[in-house]
C-alpha cells in the first residue's frame, strides 16, 4: 500500500522574491524579473538579459562561514530549504534525523567557480587552483549542505535531468515517503548559471531570446517567441506522510497525488515532435492520481518561449488530454521569473500549491498573439479567479527527460 503524501512547507529564492509570501505577492501582481545581465559585463554578448535575483545576501539565511564555503546555487537551496522546514514547523529534536531526507538538485551546479578556477591554472598554475574546487562546483552539495545545515540523517540524493531535475526531485522524494523509505523529505531544485559560460553555452546552441525588451523576452505560446531567458533561484518543498503530519498537528497545503516520468529516446535538446513523451507522463501521472483529463483544472506548463518546446508542450497535452484539452486552464511562470533550468519544476510546483491555496491562476505574461498551432487557453490578458480542485506541473529537460506531477487541494 502506498502512503500518501502531502505538502507542508513551502520555500523559494526567485527573480521576483526570496521568499515564498515576496514571489507570490509577484506573481499575483504579474512582476516581470527579467531585466539586463549585471552579473557581469554582457556588452560582447548577442543575449542582453537575464532573471536574476535581487538583493540576496546569504549571511541573513545562513551562517556566514558556512555561506562562504557554498556557491550562489547552493546558497539559494539552503534559503529556500531553511524558509520551507521553518514554514513546516519541524522540530528535529522531536524527529527521528534518519526518516527526513533531502532531494535536492541542481542541472549544471557552478560553472562560476570552473570560470574562476580555470583562469587561475592559466595565468598562475595549477597548484593556485582553491583547494574546495570539486565540493563548491558539484550539483549534488545543495543537497549536502541542506542536511548539513539542517541535521537531516535520511536519504539525502540529487537527481540531474536538466530542467526536469526539480520535478524529478521532488517526484523521488514523493516516492521515498509513499514506500516508507522516510516520514518527511525536503525536495526541489537550484539553479544559478548566469555567467559567460552559461550565456554563452546557451546562447550558442540559439536556445535564448536576443529581444531586448524585458516584457517581450519570455513569451510563452506567442508567435513571435525566439528562445527563453535564463533564471536563477531555488524552490524547496516539504513533504511529508499524511499521518506523520496530522500527528504533529502541521498545516497541510495539499495532497501530491501523481507523478509521471518518461524519456523521449528522440534528441539531446528537441522534445519528441508529436510530443508522446510528454504526454505519456502527464498520462501516468494522471492515472496515479486517479483522475481523468476533465478533473485536471489547472496545468503550469515547461513552457520556456522556445520555438519547439511550446509547439510540441501543446501537442503533448492535446494527446494526453484528448477533448479536455480545450477546456484546462494553462500558464508559464517562466513568463515572470525565466527558466530557471534545475529549479524551474520545485518553483513552478510551488506555483501550482500557491493557486489551489488561493484559487488563483496567474496571466501568462507578455504573451499577446499565438501560434496558430498553439491554440489551447494559456491565461493571456488577465489573471484568472476560478474553482480549482486538481492540478498538473509539467517539466521538460535536455536529453529527452519529461516529468509531471499531480497535485490537489487536501481532502480527509
Amino acid at each position: 500500500m502506498k502512503r500518501r503524501v502531502v505538502v507542508t512547507g513551502l520555500g523559494a529564492v526567485t527573480p521576483i522574491g526570496n521568499t515564498v509570501e515576496a514571489f507570490w505577492a509577484s506573481v499575483k501582481k504579474g512582476t516581470v524579473g527579467i531585466g539586463e545581465i549585471t552579473k557581469f559585463d554582457a556588452s560582447d554578448y548577442k543575449v542582453k538579459l537575464a532573471a536574476e535575483v535581487k538583493d540576496f545576501d546569504p549571511k541573513e539565511r545562513m551562517d556566514a562561514k558556512a555561506a562562504r564555503r557554498m556557491e550562489p546555487f547552493s546558497q539559494y537551496a539552503v534559503a529556500a530549504a531553511k524558509e520551507a522546514f521553518e514554514d513546516a514547523g519541524l522540530d528535529m529534536e522531536k524527529e527521528d534525523a534518519f526518516r527526513v531526507g533531502v532531494i535536492v538538485g541542481s542541472g549544471i551546479g557552478s560553472l562560476q567557480v570552473i570560470e574562476r578556477e580555470y583562469e587561475k591554472i592559466l595565468t598562475k598554475g595549477p597548484s593556485r587552483v582553491n583547494p574546495l574546487m570539486v565540493p563548491l562546483m558539484i550539483s549534488n552539495m545543495a543537497a549536502g549542505n541542506i542536511s548539513i545545515q539542517l541535521g537531516l540523517r535520511g536519504k539525502c540524493t540529487n537527481v540531474v535531468t536538466a530542467c526536469a531535475t526539480g520535478t524529478n526531485c521532488i517526484g523521488d522524494a514523493f516516492r521515498a515517503i509513499q514506500y516508507g523509505d522516510a516520514e518527511v523529505m525536503l525536495a526541489g531544485g537550484t539553479e544559478s548559471s548566469v555567467c559567460p559560460t552559461g550565456i554563452a553555452g546557451f546562447s550558442s546552441l540559439t536556445a535564448l531570446s536576443t529581444t531586448p525588451d524585458p516584457l517581450r523576452a519570455s513569451i510563452p505560446f506567442d508567435k513571435e517567441r525566439n528562445g527563453f531567458v535564463l533564471g536563477e533561484g531555488a524552490g524547496v518543498v516539504v513533504l511529508e506522510e499524511l499521518e506523520h503530519a496530522k500527528e504533529r498537528g502541521a498545516h497541510i497545503y495539499a495532497e501530491l497525488v501523481g507523478y509521471g516520468a518518461t524519456g523521449d529516446a528522440y534528441h539531446i535538446t528537441a522534445p519528441m515532435e508529436d510530443g508522446s513523451g510528454a504526454a505519456k507522463a502527464m498520462e501516468t501521472a494522471m492515472q496515479e492520481a486517479g483522475v481523468t483529463p476533465a478533473q485536471v483544472d489547472y496545468i503550469n506548463a515547461h513552457g520556456t518561449a522556445t520555438h519547439h518546446n511550446d509547439l510540441f508542450e501543446t501537442r503533448a497535452i492535446k494527446l494526453a488530454f484528448g477533448d479536455a484539452a480545450k477546456d484546462v486552464q494553462i500558464n508559464s511562470t517562466k513568463s515572470m521569473i525565466g527558466h530557471l533550468l534545475g529549479a524551474a519544476g520545485a518553483v513552478e510546483f510551488i506555483v501550482c500549491v500557491k493557486s489551489l491555496q488561493d484559487q488563483f491562476v496567474h496571466q501568462t505574461m507578455g504573451t499577446t498573439e499565438t501560434d496558430e498551432e498553439c491554440d489551447l487557453n494559456y491565461t493571456l490578458g488577465a489573471p484568472v479567479e476560478r474553482e480549482l480542485c486538481c492540478a498538473m506541473s509539467n517539466s521538460l529537460g535536455f536529453g529527452g527527460h519529461n516529468a509531471s506531477l499531480v497535485v490537489k487541494k487536501f481532502e480527509e
